[in-house]
């Protein structure tokens, strides 16, 4: 339960950037692409990068989100297919975000020595999407790539 009169605080505040680090642990969270709160892929979309970014659908089809795309699956929809291909930012080992002030937050907060706390994180970053905002985002994005005529063409022709 919340204290009264105490502000919550903002998930930048709950998940602060940890050390940059490049051993293999850390590498290899960057070869799954993380997840920015709904602002952050605001922000991402307002500074062109709409196209380099997929939207990955929950299991249960319950919501979604806008992360950085797997290579393959850019402006489209996440496929296991590409999950190999790792994430589209990934060049030569190093993150094309990591001085734009455009990295995801989770891809901020995650570290070796956060064991356990990545989870934390991603079901936070998780109930940021499931807003009207996050909702309301998708739509856009999908709107502005073309994603959603896309889908309509396909399906209309089955």
């Amino acid at each position: 339960m919340k204290k009264k009169g105490k502000k919550e605080k903002s998930l930048k505040e709950k998940f602060p950037p940890s050390e940059p680090c490049s051993c293999d642990i850390c590498q290899g969270y960057c070869r799954r692409p993380g997840w920015w709160t709904v602002e952050e892929a605001q922000r991402a979309i307002s500074e062109g990068y709409a196209d380099r970014m997929m939207l990955e659908i929950a299991p249960e089809l319950t919501y979604g989100v806008i992360s950085p795309a797997f290579r393959g699956c850019e402006g489209g929809i996440a496929l296991n297919l590409y999950a190999d291909k790792g994430c589209n930012f990934l060049k030569d080992g190093l993150c094309e975000l990591h001085a734009t002030g455009l990295m995801p937050l989770e891809c901020r907060f995650c570290h070796h020595e956060r064991i356990g706390l990545g989870q934390t994180c991603h079901l936070e970053i998780e109930k940021d999407w499931k807003t009207p905002e996050g909702h309301a985002l998708i739509k856009e994005w999908g709107n502005r790539i073309g994603l959603w005529e896309r889908l309509r063409k396909t399906r209309d022709a089955y």
